[in-house]
């Protein structure tokens, strides 16, 4: 018996009703929030041993939600080379982030790792009014972040890699969000559950002291799901109904909301240049238009009681 598949919030109504750009802002908030909290875990776990617990702690949350194996089967061989990319880049990205907020602030961090995004906005923003919101968007960034070159010259070579690597974050993104074998979500824990195993040689053994400590294990996994599970599968309720070039000037607001993490959980009062930044990002998002709705641009629906190329 064929089994109608769509997301549903915990009353039963269909996530579609959601306006795209709520599953953004919650994305926002909890794209930096975890990594504000990894930095107090650095004095006692290695950043590679973070960013695998992460990345691990995410997996078994969804593998426990989704249960992806039964819908691996089902696939056919270019929708799992598909996740299995996006998994590498997972796991590249989220190791490499962490060693570089290891070694650089998190506000430079943020700015390289926002540029090459900007650049998928600029591709596909054809309007003047889009161009002028792209530029405010861009200014406020520079503003909030000033970005610099520090005397640091691997943490800003992690840095760059982890920015081409959330670029190709957001493409492979979208396609697993926009595919008709799987639905976003379930794409999604594969790929999470790929990416643990691919990322286990790298942060195993930094990651071992946790397991010693409970307190310390707690939190490691408390941050891998406001990193992982809270933003991604909000990136992906977002990536499946607003086009690309919308979604990537919607990232800027990333250091925005940097900003009020740090003022909430680091106590780090924006100067009045800083506030300048956040009002031109959001005057950025607020001109920007998104062009006419794609046709298949809602969140997929499919059978799961049917085998696909059976």
């Amino acid at each position: 018996m064929a089994l109608r598949f769509r997301l549903l919030d915990d009353r039963g109504v269909e996530t579609r009703r959601v306006p795209p750009h709520v599953y953004f802002v919650v994305s926002a908030v909890f794209h930096y929030l975890g990594p504000a909290f990894a930095v107090l875990l650095f004095a006692r776990i290695d950043a590679l041993g973070v960013a695998w617990l992460r990345i691990a702690s995410a997996a078994v949350v969804f593998a426990a939600w989704r249960r992806p194996w039964r819908v691996w089967r089902c696939l056919d061989r270019p929708t799992r080379w598909l996740l299995t990319a996006w998994a590498a880049v997972l796991a590249a990205m989220n190791s490499v982030f962490y060693l570089a907020i290891d070694r650089l602030p998190l506000g430079t961090v943020a700015a390289i790792e926002f540029l090459p995004v900007i650049l998928l906005a600029a591709v596909a923003a054809r309007t003047g009014r889009n161009i002028v919101a792209l530029v405010a968007a861009v200014g406020g960034v520079y503003l909030l972040t000033d970005v610099r070159l520090v005397a640091e010259p691997l943490g800003i070579a992690y840095a760059a890699a982890n920015a081409v690597l959330f670029a190709l974050y957001i493409v492979l993104g979208h396609r697993v969000a926009r595919s008709r074998q799987v639905a976003g979500i379930d794409g999604l824990a594969l790929s999470m559950l790929i990416a643990a195993v691919i990322a286990l040689p790298l942060g195993i053994r930094q990651a071992a002291p946790a397991f010693g400590d409970p307190i310390v294990l707690a939190a490691a996994v408390g941050v891998g799901i406001c990193s992982s599970v809270i933003p991604y599968v909000s990136d992906q309720l977002a990536m499946a109904r607003l086009p690309r070039a919308t979604y990537a000037l919607m990232v800027s607001l990333l250091p925005a909301t940097a900003t009020l993490v740090g003022v909430l959980v680091l106590t780090q009062i924006p100067t009045a240049t800083e506030i300048v930044g956040v009002l031109l990002v959001v005057a950025g998002v607020a001109l920007h238009r998104e062009r006419s709705p794609e046709p298949d641009g809602g969140v997929p629906t499919y059978s799961a009681g049917s085998r696909r190329g059976s």
